[in-house]
């Protein structure tokens, strides 16, 4: 499921460190965790439309290692997003 430009905009912008910012750590997290919002909601529809399942575990992975990379580098920036994103604190 591609995201529409208006609503990746609107996703971007609380999670912007400057104007024109979409290749933070944080951006990407926010981006990732609206894909994966959006492909659990397909997959409760499709429970056997393996390819998207598939799909969804790589997006998973990257926003895994993603949140690793800011809770190493920034752990007030990580305490943030996923405060902010409502998403689980990851184990290292």
């Amino acid at each position: 499921m591609v995201l529409a430009a208006a609503a990746k905009a609107q996703i971007v912008k609380p999670f912007q460190r400057s104007s024109g910012d979409t290749g933070s750590p944080e951006v990407q997290i926010a981006l990732f965790t609206a894909r994966i919002s959006n492909l659990t909601e397909h997959l409760k529809i499709h429970q056997h439309d393996f390819h998207t399942r598939y799909g969804l575990t790589k997006l998973v992975s990257q926003r895994r290692k993603l949140l690793l990379y800011l809770k190493r580098t920034n752990p007030k920036r990580y305490q943030l997003v996923i405060k902010d994103l409502d998403i689980r604190d990851i184990r290292d």
